[in-house]
């Protein structure tokens, strides 16, 4: 039967307004010491470690679900701000130019922020699914860290070259991507208490610690396993 969980509506609803903040603060570009990088990258590593606890509490097909309606939110968002700019302003309001400044992303920027966000989550939780299998369970320090290092990895490579291949000078481009990659993987360590911390709590409340050893990783499959199949251990 399926089981009620008391707090993956949570996560998954911080999942997702990390995930879009993180898209409209992208719009601005921060000098931040030796990093430069843009306004999401200080809000987006969260989604990671998010992600993380998902797949750790409540396994892959649940991660998969929710990786996907984050997929389907910030489409929906790009989708309506590009509608709302391309609309006519109303006479007396004045702020058309700004409003494409700050919220018109082209779209090759939303092809590239999509594209690279389902690539590197999807990582993510299959890397962590598959290392908390081998480890069987134990050093969740290393699983939290090597998948967000393979995970954001592939996102920052992605987004940089489907984004900036061809706008930017390969050495800009080349820094800039090191940069982002550099600051999101710091904060998922500097988190990693924290994330000890709740998951902790979590499979304390939930009574669930997921395994996935009958998982099938495809990431367009819909089926969740639930815990009489043999995947959770209460």
């Amino acid at each position: 039967m399926n089981k009620p969980f008391k707090h993956l509506d949570t996560i998954t609803g911080f999942f997702v307004a990390v995930l879009l903040i993180s898209n409209i603060a992208s719009t601005k570009i921060l000098d931040f010491g030796l990093f430069t990088f843009d306004g999401g990258t200080l809000l987006f590593p969260l989604s990671y470690i998010f992600g993380d606890i998902l797949t750790e509490v409540y396994g892959y097909s649940r991660s998969r679900k929710v990786i996907w309606l984050g997929f389907a939110s910030a489409a929906l968002m790009s989708a309506t701000l590009a509608l709302v700019g391309s609309l006519p302003p109303a006479q007396g309001w004045n702020h058309q130019q700004a409003y494409e400044a700050i919220l018109g992303t082209t779209p090759r920027i939303v092809v590239a922020s999509l594209a690279a966000y389902w690539c590197g989550e999807f990582l993510n939780s299959y890397v962590l699914a598959k290392m908390k299998l081998l480890t069987e369970g134990r050093w969740l320090w290393m699983r939290t860290i090597g998948s967000t290092l393979a995970g954001e990895a592939l996102d920052t490579a992605v987004f940089g070259l489907v984004a900036f291949s061809g706008v930017l000078e390969p050495p800009l481009l080349v820094t800039l991507m090191i940069s982002n990659y550099v600051f999101k993987c710091g904060v998922e360590i500097v988190f990693t208490p924290a994330t000890y911390a709740v998951v902790k709590r979590l499979k304390q409340i939930e009574h669930v610690d997921w395994y996935d050893r009958d998982t099938d990783f495809n990431p367009f499959r819909s089926s969740v396993r639930t815990s009489a199949e043999g995947g959770a251990t209460s």
